[in-house]
């Protein structure tokens, strides 16, 4: 049944069938929960189910118990067919599904080939509408994940179904990694000054609700979508400074000279020449060479810079109110394969800075 207190932009609501990929991430869970509350009827696609006797992941057991899980593999267009969609009808595909790594091989598998394979089953199931979480990154594409995440946004646009594609600017989680580094006592570890890139934050719940709403607010439909969370536009100083003053402690930061991410770039691609394994980590010092310099808000195409005024916000929560959560200990952060600082990839290539390139102020 449908949330009463939910808003709706539609004149008479009608609950929808809705098949659901990536629902076990955090930003999927949150999108399966927001789906529900307003009334919809949710199937989530999962993994292949655990063996018998083994523990449940705790990624699934704390998904709603409303919504109804399959499980079966997403890079197989059979298992989607015969294991996910069934041969019954649905209404809308919601996709929260994003490669783990960001890696070539991953990108193409996930972000492009395993949509491709869904797009094709959700048609054959009476899908008219896709909800599509891309990435606002992807509007200056230099990684293999973001052409990935494109080519099929391309052709979603192409397919003559509904879609609304989302594209999301930083997330909690992605600007969480140094918090508990600060707590214990560690300077903020910046790129630069710290001020060269900004973004618009947004908390899993209120991208959630923003996917949901998509469905029901026409004025989504058939629309790429820019969005980020509520307030003003802030650096990664900005967030060490108000952590710092959170804390009562006096600022310290150590600064990464952009130059010194550069050159472990160029010495992991040469290297990657003769070696998988570090071609696979210079695509890695490369996503956090795009973060370290990229802002995460809307990209004017006249002048080339980035503007916070033209990126759209939603919901409710800051990250400054979500740091003031984690102090407290109210709030925990799972972080991801692409969490600034906190990440597998970033981690790696940080791995190639030694200390006297930098500098602590």
């Amino acid at each position: 049944m449908r949330d009463p207190t939910i808003p709706t932009s539609s004149k008479s609501f009608q609950p929808q069938r809705v098949m659901v990929l990536g629902a076990t991430g955090t930003i999927g869970q949150d999108t399966v929960r927001a789906l529900l509350r307003r009334g919809h009827n949710v199937v989530c696609f999962l993994r292949p189910r655990p063996k018998l006797g083994a523990q449940t992941p705790r990624s699934i057991a704390s998904l709603p118990t409303d919504a109804e899980l399959r499980f079966g593999d997403v890079t197989d267009p059979k298992s989607l067919e015969d294991e996910g969609f069934r041969g019954e009808r649905f209404d809308a595909l919601v996709s929260c599904l994003a490669s783990r790594t960001g890696a070539p091989k991953d990108a193409w598998a996930i972000d492009h080939q395993a949509h491709m394979h869904a797009l094709d089953a959700a048609r054959q199931a009476g899908v008219s509408h896709m909800v599509l979480l891309s990435a606002i990154c992807v509007q200056k594409p230099l990684l293999a994940f973001q052409h990935a995440k494109l080519a099929f946004e391309k052709t979603l646009i192409e397919s003559g179904l509904t879609y609304s594609i989302v594209r999301p600017t930083a997330l909690f989680k992605s600007l969480s990694g140094q918090v508990e580094r600060v707590t214990r006592g560690k300077p903020f570890m910046v790129f630069g000054d710290g001020t060269m890139t900004a973004c618009k934050p947004i908390s899993n719940s209120d991208l959630a609700d923003y996917l949901a709403g998509c469905l029901e607010d026409e004025r989504r439909h058939n629309r790429v979508l820019p969005i980020g969370g509520p307030g003003d536009a802030i650096t990664p100083r900005q967030q060490g400074e108000y952590l710092f003053r959170l804390l009562g402690r006096e600022p310290r930061f150590t600064r990464v000279p952009i130059q010194t991410i550069d050159a472990v770039v160029w010495g992991l691609g040469m290297l990657g020449r003769v070696s998988k394994r570090c071609a696979e980590k210079a695509e890695f010092a490369r996503i956090g060479r795009y973060y370290a310099t990229e802002s995460m808000l809307v990209l004017d195409p006249a002048t080339g810079r980035y503007d916070a005024s033209s990126t759209p916000s939603t919901g409710t929560e800051t990250l400054f109110d979500f740091y003031d959560r984690l102090i407290t200990g109210e709030a925990a952060v799972e972080l991801g394969d692409h969490a600034a600082f906190g990440s597998k990839s970033c981690a790696r290539a940080k791995g190639a800075i030694s200390k006297r390139d930098l500098a602590i102020v």
